[in-house]
This record gives C-alpha cells, structure tokens and sequence, in this order.
C-alpha cells in the first residue's frame, strides 16, 4: 500500500481512505455484514485511514466501526467529523462547535469508538455563530489531554482555514474534489499548500455518479435524489459527462471510478481520496487505482473533456449549500 503523510505534522496513513458513511443507510438500505466485511478487507489491505461522523445513523456509525476494528484498533487511523444535530427521524437541527460541545461531542465518540483516542478530530461544518478559533483552541485542549492527536477541518474555505492554523496546526482540509467537482483549485487547494496542509477528497466518485449507469435509480430514501445533480437534466447531462469519462477509461484499459480515483492522485502527494464504499468489490476496484498512472497527455484529454465547472447543478441541495463556508 502506498503512504501519504496528512500535512506537515499529521500522521503518515494510506494514500486512500474508506469512508463510512454510506454503511449508515445514507444511500438507501445497506447490508451489515458485508460493510463490516468490507472494513476488514480495507484492514487486511493496509488501508489505514477510516472516515466517519458522529451523526452518521446518529452513531450507528461509530458504533459499527467499534465492531469491525476490535482488536486491531492500532491497524487504523480514524478520523471523526462531529457538530452535525439531528433529531430522532434523522433530520438536521443544525450544527454546533462551542467549546463544550467539543468536549461533550468527543467523549460520546470516544465511548462508541471503543478507543482511548481519535486519531484526527474535525468539526463536520463551520458554525457560524462560533469563530473557528475557538473551535480549535477546544480541539487543542483535548490534545493536550491526550484524548485526539492532530485537528482537520471540513468545508472550510481559504481564510478559514488560514485563521484556523494560526492557532493549532491542521493536519487535513476534508472537502469535495473530483474531476467532477473542482472548485477548491481556484483557492483553497493552493493555501491549503502554502500552509502545508493536505485534503482528505470525499466526492471523488461524485456520490456514485461517476459510476452510474445511464439507467440510474435511486433506491427509497437515498439522499442523492434531492440534490441537483441527480435531477432532470442536470442529471442526464452528467451522465453525459460520464460517457465521455468512460471512453477515456476504456481507451486505457481501466474502469472510468478507477480514471477518476487515480485522477484525484495525481493532483499532488498533499491529496488523499476518500473512497466511500460498502462492498468490498468496490473496495478492491478503488485500490486498484492506486497502480493506475495517468500521463500528462492523459490529463489534459480528462481535462478537454470534463473542464472546470462541467458539471451541471450544485453538489449539495440550497439548503446546504448555504452552510458551506468553503462556497462563499
């Protein structure tokens, strides 16, 4: 397995991670067994950095990670979003970052985690009516304590993230970034190396699309049917874009989710794809990406196919996309 180390302090981890939401029923029903299954086989393959949300499932996703890595919880390196509130049905009540939720969020995690600490601590999204320094000055508390080792951050734009650092070294950006979704590169993904911090990508696969089918349907209760890229024609003209990715893929002899993955290694040592999966197929087929080098020529074919800003609708619903500060 190859390594990358997060930022300039953090920890050296694979150079894919799995991410766990999808195991919490975000995409539609998913299978226990086989999302357990398919953490060991991240394990037995040297994958080490595992990504979750104290709010996935309202912890069904912490809780079944605890399972599937008990016993060899020094294999992984976990990293946990907290902040996000929900109510009982799973709805949003918002998002909360104050000193004290930061400690109360951390030892509910901890105790679902069965683990003594978390390896990177991020709040899911900014709160606005918290200054990020004292988020972080919160998270650098429980450092000290020994309970989390380094701090990340998700969507957060560039002066964020600049003011977050000042106060404690962030170890990773977690943001979206694919060939589908690029708009980190205009300014965020240059400051993040200035500062020499790294981006866990999420998105990669832009939630599935990448690898749709032009007769995709969405299972009951999957989310992605109310977000703009999967609708109408947004949708049909994605799948579009998808096309042209998947004769591009099939000319190097590779699937077009393996283009896509090995296209987000490319961009820099400082990047880190997060591959959210449930099966293991598809665990074996991101891996794979891993050996998959993309010439410079190779590159700009992607990029003559697929420019910047190709994509048709927001990657979030409105609603979402209004708490987003790496948007504004």
């Amino acid at each position: 397995m190859q390594k990358r180390q997060l930022g300039s302090t953090g920890p050296v981890v694979s150079a894919i991670g799995l991410g766990c939401m999808g195991m919490s029923n975000v995409y539609g029903p998913a299978d226990r067994d086989e999302s357990i299954a398919t953490i060991h086989a991240a394990m037995d393959a040297e994958v080490t950095l595992l990504d979750t949300g104290d709010f996935y499932g309202q912890g069904h996703n912490e809780l079944l990670i605890r399972e599937a890595i008990q016993g060899r919880r020094d294999e992984v390196r976990l990293s946990v979003k907290f902040g996000g509130m929900r109510d009982a049905a799973g709805a949003f009540l918002g998002f909360d970052s104050r000193p004290a939720a930061v400690a109360n969020f951390l030892a509910y995690s901890l105790q679902r985690l069965g683990t003594d600490h978390v390896d990177i601590y991020r709040p899911a999204r900014l709160d606005p009516a918290v200054p990020i320094e004292d988020t972080v000055g919160a998270i650098a508390e429980q450092i000290e304590k020994g309970w989390v080792r380094h701090i990340g951050l998700s969507e957060v734009g560039a002066e964020t993230l600049r003011r977050a650092h000042a106060v404690h070294p962030i170890t990773d950006l977690q943001i979206e970034y694919g060939v589908l979704s690029r708009g980190i590169e205009a300014e965020i993904l240059p400051t993040a190396r200035k500062l020499g911090i790294s981006i866990t990508a999420y998105g990669v696969l832009s939630r599935g699309l990448i690898s749709a089918t032009p007769n995709l349907e969405l299972a009951a209760g999957d989310w992605r049917s109310h977000t703009p890229r999967f609708q109408g024609d947004n949708l049909t003209h994605n799948l579009g874009l998808v096309a042209k990715l998947n004769e591009l893929a099939g000319k190097k002899g590779v699937t077009v989710a393996q283009l896509a993955i090995a296209w987000v290694v490319a961009q820099g040592e400082n990047v880190v794809p997060l591959i959210g999966t449930t099966k293991r197929a598809r665990l074996s087929e991101a891996i794979d990406a891993l050996d998959v080098e993309l010439t410079e020529a190779e590159l700009r074919e992607i990029d003559a196919v697929v420019p910047v800003g190709a994509a048709a609708g927001t990657r979030y619903a409105a609603e979402q996309m209004a708490m987003l500060d790496s948007e504004r």
